[in-house]
């Protein structure tokens, strides 16, 4: 008897998270009026409700992208990086570390390279990127399928961009982690690259307000020039030595990086030995481990690498975790497994609901879910916004923070994501102002940095509040660069 009144009480707190979680509400904004009430100085941030109740998109939106913010810390930092960006650090030897780059044009197919046993080539695909070194390996039948980036023809320039980031309705998840990094190939391997990057990604951050990064970035598989591998000793300098140049430090931003482990590859418990000693040797820049990957690989499951952190918190003091979990339409139990393996961060966590003792352990708890809205729309894991469970754990308690994931392939930023939580989940004043300081209580920060940079979250709030009370529109001194996330779904932010 009392095994069925415990499940019968199970049933039933399933059936109401459920019912309040498919009751989320339409977008609350319309684009009707053109004027917006000027704000009072009141109790209960009503100055914020006023404004919000009448703002059209575009005012909206240039509010969001002034508002001070925390930080990222779900930032995978090569997919992370706009198109254009790409093109540009291929083309610029000053800053690329004085490579050459070519990309495949055509498909011809060609005897003895790449070929499988019926004569055909998995590998062929177009806008495949490699070093000059790598090219020079190639067969002259094999070399005839690409071409110089810099000879790229205007038409070829934009089919190139267009194919490292989701710009069509039909791409998805199979687009998405089958060709982009395949395509960007041997860039990736450039940490001159990675580092110009990392810094391009502080300055855009630091244009919408942000005073945190926590990057995914590896110095493992990194090659020089002439094709032979860099050390990790030696890839980690270059970062760190770009990230120590003025305009790095200039933009305000605090960067730390986690190290991300393949979870599903043959040997991944190898590469966790070696990545933990890695990590535990700098921790002074890294501060955590990642362990990414889909989640529909079931060899990448969380508990197969649970004997292996066991040993390895035998020798080594503590590593903090965010581990993806939870990324999927399909009910698991992810998001508890990786737990149990001491993760204090969950990437994602939208099929949580379908877990009510593990949602039940995360309120009020120290774990926090790494929110992602535009990468689970743009990936598939929600049809609509309306279906993210956002706004359940968010009214529930579950601690959470915004991020961008892999944004330069949605080619959105953390204004965006701000944009979507408020248009379509009605957010008050103070749960917007707890998105960001959640992204800085729960970074794997020392605590002197951590308490520093709420401190200056807190003044910049502030000083943000009183300025929009009394100078209102004219206190949005910064003027949004638009990418196109924003300009496909929601034209009327820029009109």
């Amino acid at each position: 008897m009392l095994i069925s009144i415990k499940s019968a009480c199970y049933s039933l707190l399933f059936l109401m998270v459920f019912i309040t979680h498919t009751s989320v509400a339409e977008p609350v904004y319309k684009e009707v009026k053109n004027t917006v009430q000027k704000p009072s100085l009141n109790d209960n941030n009503s100055w914020f409700e006023d404004f919000k109740n009448t703002a059209t998109d575009k005012q909206l939106y240039q509010f969001l992208y002034n508002m001070p913010k925390g930080g990222d810390l779900h930032h995978h930092s090569s997919g992370s990086n706009l198109p254009s960006w790409w093109y540009e650090l291929a083309l610029d030897k000053t800053k690329n570390g004085g490579y050459t780059y070519f990309t495949r044009t055509k498909t011809a197919l060609c005897n003895g390279y790449g070929q499988n046993e019926f004569g055909f080539s998995p590998q062929l695909l177009t806008f495949h990127t490699i070093s000059l070194s790598n090219y020079q390996k190639l067969s002259e039948c094999e070399q005839g399928n690409y071409k110089a980036l810099n000879k790229l023809s205007k038409v070829e320039i934009k089919a190139w961009k267009n194919s490292i980031w989701l710009d069509k309705p039909h791409e998805g998840r199979d687009e998405f982690f089958q060709t982009h990094w395949q395509r960007l190939n041997d860039l990736t391997a450039n940490p001159y690259i990675a580092a110009e990057m990392l810094v391009k990604n502080m300055k855009a951050f630091s244009n919408e307000g942000l005073l945190y990064l926590e990057a995914q970035v590896n110095v493992n598989y990194k090659s020089k020039v002439d094709g032979t591998p860099y050390s990790q000793e030696e890839a980690l300098k270059i970062v760190t030595d770009r990230l120590n140049q003025a305009d790095a430090i200039n933009t305000g931003v605090t960067v730390r990086l986690q190290y991300a482990l393949l979870r599903f590859t043959p040997n991944a418990e190898e590469q966790l030995v070696s990545i933990y000693k890695f990590v535990d040797q700098h921790r002074d820049i890294y501060v955590g481990i990642n362990m990414v990957g889909r989640e529909d690989n079931p060899q990448g499951h969380p508990l197969r690498f649970l004997p292996t952190l066991r040993k390895l918190r035998n020798v080594y003091p503590a590593i903090d975790l965010s581990i993806h979990a939870g990324e999927s339409e399909a009910p698991n139990f992810n998001i508890r497994d990786s737990l149990l393996l001491g993760a204090k961060r969950i990437g994602h966590g939208v099929n949580l609901l379908d877990d009510p003792q593990t949602l039940l352990l995360m309120r009020h708890s120290q774990y926090l879910i790494e929110v992602n809205l535009i990468s689970n729309l743009k990936l598939g894991y929600v049809n609509d916004f309306k279906e993210h469970p956002f706004p359940e754990f968010m009214r529930l308690g579950l601690p959470i923070a915004l991020s961008t994931d892999d944004r330069g392939m949605w080619h959105s930023n953390m204004t965006d994501e701000f944009f979507v939580a408020v248009k379509h989940f009605n957010l008050s004043w103070d749960e917007i102002t707890q998105l960001s300081k959640n992204s800085l209580s729960f970074g794997f920060l020392d605590q002197n940095t951590k308490q520093e940079l709420l401190s200056r979250f807190d003044k910049n709030i502030s000083e943000f509040e009183n300025n929009f009370i009394k100078h209102h529109e004219k206190s949005l001194v910064h003027k949004p660069k638009f990418n196109q996330f924003i300009l496909t779904h929601y034209p009327r932010v820029a009109n």
